[in-house]
């Protein structure tokens, strides 16, 4: 950056610094000023103005100019007696803090910023700005200053410290700062004069966080920060515009700008006031998000949650949308995809409040939705786990929690945890006498227990399930039991039983009742026939069930279908056709890592088939790590064993060379 900025002053072009506070625009000009080749050129007619020295007025703005440039004029009224002493040789002229008189709404504002941009336009004089906004003449190359690298945030930390070896929890700490330059010069200077060891700066962090950043010489985080908050251009913004920022800081992700009139009704023309804010460099845009540097985000977020109208209006405006069913093929499946995009950030607000509301049931409800609409949409294990674990047995809301959490861990493959939780909820539905959960937590059992070849145990929860629905009198109760059973009886290799079982649960369901289960129920039958040989009955029905899926763009069994699908042509021997189905798969995982395992590990099956193990080895090693990493232990231990198989086979392979 810097030998961009010299390059741009050697040829004399007018140029901007911008960023939010303490980003490091001052040193970065200050350098240029003092490089080799800019002294050189420009000698003593190198020249640096602190704008927020002097007050804001246009008087004492063309006073400061003719003093730096040695015209010696006491109150020139315009540029116009300043010109032959502007033209008279090359200059190199900073602007720095600029935003205090570039502010839009500061006193002389306009005829500021006329000044600057006639300023600009001498030939000779290369004129360089310094600015927290963004509102800048436009013949200016505007470069945005970002954040430090990780490496450049350590060696600036170390450097101030000294006496700090290398330490990964400080390393971790500069990160949680977005590695801001100034908030890491504070921390190694406040760390330096109170000769903190790595432990206790660690404690100080995590009691204190930003608040430690603070200087005996009264330097600040906060300082800084309040400094932007104070131009009149912020002011201008009426009194939601702080509480608007507090609602920023608290969300992970920021504030998703296509939703501001949403989330904040009350606030009139709240799209201006965002704009503002970026204009400002409180806060930047990032894909679709509006959000700020994690130090700003520390010192505005609300201390006390329940205190911001604005935060609370926005949890309520998040909780009522997660109330939507999120069952595919019913109303609303499609509308509560929002959650792929906000999943962090409602994650982060749930965890916040039942904290703050530990017995409500009502927060606790919107985390069974929530993981609901997670399980869905975007299957992946929650940081609120242990909260959901730890909640008594008798809060209202546990049993119903407990269940979803269950899911999402057999959506990742950890049937173990799944099971262990959903034998803990079931347990807790027949204490309540609730006969419809029961009944529904018996079908979740069950199909785990298939999932760890324990067909015999599921068969025997299902059919206490199908029971329970026939004397409710639940038809679609009960085609979801018979879907259960079919699966359990075709892991257990009891085809013909698994196949009257799914036919029986699609006749309960005519019309349009519920095409998803539909759907599903032939990819039992398209697998019961695969298994009979039958591989064209099998083919038409993993078909029927590609077309009702994609019918509503269920990802998630479209997947399963062509997984289906490439497991019978790769039986076949037909890998040109397992192949194309395996990459329609891939295109359906929709970033759930369990998914994209199983893709992997299939190929790997498919390379294997076909004696490419060197292949088929480098596949089943990425199936791993997936399978590693998010503890699909099930599926994990299948690799393992498939690694030693195709080891093996190496082996022999070179042993008969």
């Amino acid at each position: 950056m810097i030998e961009k900025i010299v390059g741009l002053v050697e040829t004399l072009s007018p140029l901007a610094l911008v960023g939010t506070g303490g980003i490091g625009k001052t040193s970065i000009a200050l350098t240029a000023l003092n490089d080799s080749r800019i002294k050189h050129r420009f000698g003593p007619d190198r020249r640096f103005i602190r704008c927020d020295q002097f007050p804001t007025s246009l008087n004492h703005f063309l006073r400061q100019i003719s003093k730096v440039i040695g015209a010696g004029i006491e109150n020139p009224e315009d540029l116009t007696l300043l010109q032959p002493f502007l033209s008279s040789k090359e200059m190199f002229i900073i602007l720095d803090n600029a935003e205090s008189i570039l502010d839009p709404q500061g006193t002389d504002a306009r005829e500021i910023y006329d000044v600057v941009e006639e300023l600009s336009q001498y030939t000779n004089v290369c004129l360089c700005i310094t600015s927290r906004i963004s509102t800048i003449p436009p013949d200016f190359e505007t470069l945005d200053i970002p954040t430090l690298s990780a490496e450049a945030a350590r060696d600036t930390f170390y450097r101030i410290h000294k006496n700090f070896e290398w330490s990964p929890p400080v390393n971790d700490i500069l990160k949680q700062l977005d590695f801001h330059p100034l908030s890491i010069s504070l921390l190694a200077t406040v760390s330096h004069h109170n000769r903190w060891d790595m432990d206790r700066l660690a404690k100080e962090w995590e009691r204190h966080r930003t608040d430690t950043l603070h200087t005996r010489h009264n330097k600040s985080l906060a300082a800084t920060i309040e400094l932007s908050l104070a131009s009149p251009m912020f002011q201008e913004l009426g009194p939601e515009a702080r509480g608007l920022l507090g609602v920023i800081a608290f969300f992970p992700q920021g504030v998703d700008e296509n939703k501001i009139e949403w989330l904040f009704p009350t606030v009139s023309d709240g799209t201006n006031i965002f704009n503002v804010f970026c204009i400002l460099s409180l806060t930047y845009r990032i894909n679709g998000f509006v959000t700020m540097l994690a130090p700003l985000r520390d010192h505005l977020r609300p201390k006390d949650p329940n205190s911001s109208r604005l935060l609370c209006t926005t949890k309520e405006c998040y909780f009522g949308r997660l109330s939507v069913g999120v069952y595919p093929g019913k109303p609303g499946y499609e509308e509560a995809r929002w959650i792929k995009s906000e999943d962090v950030n409602v994650e982060h607000l749930l965890d916040v409040f039942t904290t703050i509301d530990m017995d409500s049931s009502g927060v606790w409800d919107v985390c069974s939705y929530f993981m609901e609409h997670l399980n869905c949409h975007k299957p992946r294990l929650i940081l609120l786990g242990p909260k959901v674990r730890a909640l008594p047995d008798a809060h209202p809301s546990k049993p119903r929690c407990l269940l979803w959490l269950s899911q999402l861990f057999g959506s990742v493959g950890n049937y173990t945890e799944s099971k262990r939780l959903l034998i803990h909820t079931l347990k807790l539905w027949r204490e309540l006498g609730d006969d419809s959960e029961v009944a529904r937590a018996l079908g979740h059992l069950s199909n785990t227990n298939r999932l760890l070849d324990l067909h015999e145990e599921g068969i025997e929860q299902v059919k206490e399930a199908l029971k329970i629905y026939e004397q409710l009198d639940d038809t679609f109760g009960q085609a979801h039991s018979l879907y259960d059973l079919a699966w359990s009886l075709y892991g257990g290799n009891q085809l013909n039983a698994a196949e009257e079982a799914a036919s029986r649960a699609i006749d309960l369901l005519p019309g349009n009742v519920d095409q998803s289960l539909v759907s599903q129920c032939h990819r039992v039958l398209g697998l019961v026939h695969f298994s009979k040989g039958e591989t064209e009955r099998a083919i038409d029905h993993f078909e029927v069930d590609l077309m009702i899926s994609s019918s509503f763009d269920w990802h998630g069994e479209q997947f399963w279908a062509h997984y289906s699908l490439a497991c019978l042509f790769s039986n076949q021997g037909r890998y040109d056709d397992s192949h194309t189905h395996i990459e329609r798969a891939k295109s359906h995982t929709a970033n759930n890592a369990f998914l994209v395992g199983r893709a992997m590990h299939l190929q790997a099956w498919d390379l294997y088939r076909q004696r490419r193990l060197s292949e088929a080895m480098s596949e089943t090693l990425r199936a791993t790590n997936v399978f590693e990493r998010i503890g699909a232990t099930s599926d994990l231990a299948g690799c393992e064993k498939f690694l030693r198989l195709i080891e093996t086979e190496m082996e022999d392979s070179t042993t008969l060379r």
